[in-house]
């Protein structure tokens, strides 16, 4: 049995320390334009973003709006209605973006829902948006932060 499990702790804990280490970093300032979009919701970020904010203010830094959030954004590959409300709740929605998974952590159908635990779509539509919210997560987000993926679009 491995320490730690693949997809139940190391991917999670990953996103968190990269949005930990983004915010205790300079990354922006010599690539001010560079998008990262970090997956499963930020990982525990949006769960603590009072501490992260703390953090932000006790080492002296700006605060995330400035330092990192102009060039990070967070997925919605969470597997549950509550996670994604907490997401767009805490999270300023120009900063999430649209992301499920075929094949992903969680395969399989939910037995209290009926429904297979990577359709993370119906979150977004179950969330308390107004429809200009929900339509820059699941596709007008993605063309702002990847201009490039413009010309794709039919």
């Amino acid at each position: 049995m491995p320490a730690v499990h693949t997809l139940g702790a190391h991917y999670l804990n990953a996103d968190t320390s990269m949005f930990m280490q983004l915010v205790e970093g300079d990354l922006f300032a010599g690539f001010p334009t560079l998008r990262l979009a970090i997956p499963h919701g930020g990982g525990a970020a949006p769960c603590h973003w009072g501490r992260f904010r703390g953090l932000a203010d006790r080492l002296g830094l700006p605060q995330l709006s400035e330092h990192v959030m102009g060039n990070v954004f967070f997925d919605t590959r969470m597997h549950h209605q509550a996670g994604i409300d907490l997401l767009v709740r805490v999270i300023d929605v120009r900063n999430v973006m649209f992301a499920s998974e075929m094949i992903g952590a969680v395969c399989g159908v939910d037995p209290e829902t009926g429904h297979h635990w990577d359709d993370t779509k119906r979150y977004i539509e179950a969330a308390d948006l107004p429809d200009e919210d929900r339509r820059a997560i699941l596709e007008a987000n993605a063309l702002r932060i990847y201009p490039r993926l413009a010309w794709h679009a039919v």
